[in-house]
């Protein structure tokens, strides 16, 4: 069981991956305002070390994340305490937005509200046969309006809009078929798919995957022909780096 004295967020260098793990079991680690500060500095920590090709963001025990800590949502915060403890929500998920490796949801268990966004915000998602998603919410008269910003950009419109009115949970093969996690296996099969998903990551150029993650996110609101222009620019570009150089040329000796 975790203490008060151990951090919020437990961190491990695994080689070329940073494992960040949500260390407030007791908690259902709730994202609190310390929380989410905490999970914020590691996660550009790790952005800023180059050596660092894959980043895995994991939780201890039963709950991957409950969302927000409601005992800081209580009647004595006014409006613009509200308004600070949203902003620093989204300032924590864009933040996985604008790293330049790739980050890994590795949910074991239960994920819901603004847990369920975390899950949502990361690149990839590979979920234990166990977990479960909600944005629950609703059940207590809050609509999930920040989760729902990253579920909808997951998850079709009316699978979307269901979870956000209803607030119930769906299971791991159901978030799986919606688009909300990549790859569901079993408990024990979870940390061994991690690391296959990681290993693939990384065999890859960093060049190619860190400018190909911006250009994925950056194109996708754009109206088609600004897309295909600023893809065009990024993939020039990304096809005089050194990595690509070498790539062609290895291709190109080999090709009949």
């Amino acid at each position: 069981m975790t203490t008060a004295t151990e951090p919020l967020v437990r961190v491990e260098q695994r080689g070329a991956v940073a494992h960040l793990t949500l260390n407030r079991a007791a908690r259902y680690n709730v994202l609190s305002a310390a929380m989410m500060a905490s999970l914020k500095g590691e996660l550009e920590r790790a952005g800023a070390d180059p050596g660092l090709r894959v980043i895995v963001l994991a939780a201890q025990g039963r709950a991957f994340s409950a969302g927000h800590d409601l005992s800081g949502m209580g009647s004595d915060v006014d409006l613009q305490g509200m308004r600070a403890l949203f902003a620093s929500c989204s300032e924590l998920m864009l933040t996985i937005r604008g790293l330049p490796q790739p980050v890994i949801a590795r949910v074991q268990g239960v994920a819901t509200a603004a847990g369920c966004q975390l899950v949502a915000m990361c690149d990839l998602a590979v979920a234990s046969s166990d977990a479960r998603f909600a944005v629950s919410g609703i059940q207590l008269g809050l609509f999930c309006s920040t989760p729902a910003v990253a579920l909808s950009r997951n998850v079709p419109q009316k699978p979307a809009l269901e979870m956000l009115l209803t607030g119930d949970f769906i299971d791991a093969g159901t978030a799986r078929e919606r688009g909300l996690v990549n790859r569901v296996v079993a408990p024990e099969a979870l940390d061994a798919e991690i690391e296959a998903l990681t290993n693939s990551i990384i065999a890859k150029s960093p060049q190619a995957i860190a400018a190909g993650k911006r250009l994925f996110y950056a194109q996708k609101d754009l109206p088609i022909e600004a897309a295909y222009s600023l893809a065009g620019e990024v993939m020039a570009h990304n096809a005089t780096l050194e990595d690509a150089r070498r790539g062609i040329e290895r291709f190109t000796k080999r090709a009949p």
